[in-house]
């Protein structure tokens, strides 16, 4: 029985629909019901929200491809400034046409000549009897242009007089969109992050066909019970689900082991699957150079040169005055001058440093350090001279600006500023290296 039911479109056609599109008949079924039949007027605009990989990008182009409904499909973050994007609105237009060589490029310098060129292209096209969708992705985007671009696109179907409606794809709630002096209230639907069982479904539908259905929707089970609670990304979980197959079928393919015998299976995959939470989100290596790692046996830290944090661009000083901030963070103040000095005479160990030798600085945190004690160890650890310019303490605000170091107390504090340090010995180590 399927989900989608609609009488202007064939049951064939739904039902192609609904494939492409799982874990999402309610708002297609809710879609459908707004656009209504090709030449009916729908809804002058449309607000479609939800977090990221939730599917309103994909659900809309499946939508509108597959019904073959006249549309045009722009992201807002490639055309930038409103001359792109109206230009680019009007571009795909013409080549809607049944004649796409008389595409020509447009000039549309305010939405005033919008306005008219987009009737005109409506017009030329023999498209007033249907329903032309404008569909705009990252729409929060266009809240950094001009003031009257938001709302002259919520009402574009009462300024052009003639069937059209947007579509606007954001990831934030429209109360964030609306602006001051009040606009056209667009139809709102709400895309829900999917669950658990969802993200089952979809993944398991991926399965390699020399491998049976349930070995892979068993092996997808194993990868969100590690993965669920720390990411819900659609295509992140796509990416690792292909990233550690191969790993997860070795025992399989080695005779070790059949497609039933799920606690080998689990046993060699976990160590895999615990690197991977190391790199969720952050790509620090490519797929190529991970699967080298897992054939090799290796760990993340080995690749060299590859990793985010081992690549840092920042100017000559500011990785010395890092440098400087992660030593006084992590050193005691009365080590300075057994570090620092050349000649700071013999130091005897006390009973509370004694007692203490064994207990590693890492753990207990960085500590606050102020701003003179950062440029005594600058002037110490630097082999030529620097001079406490303006261009140094600028450069210790743009360290904190980039979280690298993090300002302590109130910037009225009589006893001048203090800071920690932030980073990790890796990255130090990186910085340093």
């Amino acid at each position: 029985m399927p989900n989608l039911e609609h009488p202007a479109y064939p049951a064939a056609t739904l039902l192609q629909l609904e494939s492409l599109v799982p874990c999402r008949e309610s708002q297609v079924s809710m879609l459908l019901s707004i656009f209504g039949e090709r030449q009916q007027f729908s809804f002058p605009s449309i607000f479609i929200y939800g977090h990221t990989s939730s599917g309103k990008t994909y659900v809309m182009q499946n939508l509108l491809n597959t019904l073959q409904l006249p549309h045009v499909f722009v992201n807002c973050v490639e055309y930038f400034t409103s001359r792109l994007l109206l230009e680019e609105i009007l571009i795909q237009l013409q080549s809607c046409s049944s004649e796409p060589e008389q595409t020509s490029r447009v000039h549309c310098d305010t939405f005033n000549d919008f306005v008219r060129l987009l009737k005109q292209a409506v017009a030329s096209q023999e498209l007033q009897d249907q329903t032309v969708y404008i569909v705009l992705d990252r729409a929060e985007q266009l809240r950094e242009m001009e003031a009257n671009i938001l709302p002259a696109f919520l009402r574009l179907q009462e300024l052009t007089d003639r069937n059209v409606t947007v579509v606007l794809l954001s990831e934030i709630a429209w109360e964030l969109f609306r602006p001051n002096t009040g606009c056209f209230e667009p139809f709102t639907l709400y895309f829900p992050d999917y669950s658990i069982g969802h993200l089952q479904k979809i993944l398991s539908q991926n399965h390699p066909p020399e491998y049976s259905a349930d070995f892979y929707a068993a092996y997808i089970n194993i990868l969100l019970g590690v993965f669920y609670m720390v990411c819900r990304d659609l295509k992140e979980l796509q990416h690792l689900a292909v990233l550690n197959f191969s790993k997860y079928c070795e025992p399989v393919v080695r005779g070790e082991a059949n497609e039933r015998d799920t606690r080998k299976l689990w046993k060699n995959i976990e160590p895999h699957l615990k690197k991977a939470m190391q790199t969720v989100y952050l790509r620090e290596i490519s797929s190529s150079q991970w699967e080298r790692l897992q054939h090799d046996d290796g760990e993340p830290g080995q690749l060299k040169g590859l990793s985010a944090h081992t690549h840092v661009e920042l100017p000559y000083y500011s990785k010395f005055l890092l440098i400087a901030a992660y030593l006084a963070s992590y050193n005691p103040v009365r080590t300075d001058k057994r570090f620092f000095l050349k000649h700071h005479g013999k130091i005897r160990k006390t009973n509370f440093m004694k007692k203490h030798e064994k207990t590693s600085n890492h753990l207990l945190g960085p500590k606050p350090f102020p701003l003179d004690r950062l440029l005594a160890i600058l002037y110490s650890i630097v082999d030529n001279r620097v001079a406490p310019t303006a261009n140094i303490f600028s450069q210790i605000t743009s360290l904190v600006t980039l979280q690298l170091l993090s300002m302590v107390g109130h910037n009225d504090q009589l006893d001048g500023p203090r800071y920690k340090c932030t980073v990790s010995l890796d990255f130090i180590r990186a910085v340093a290296r």
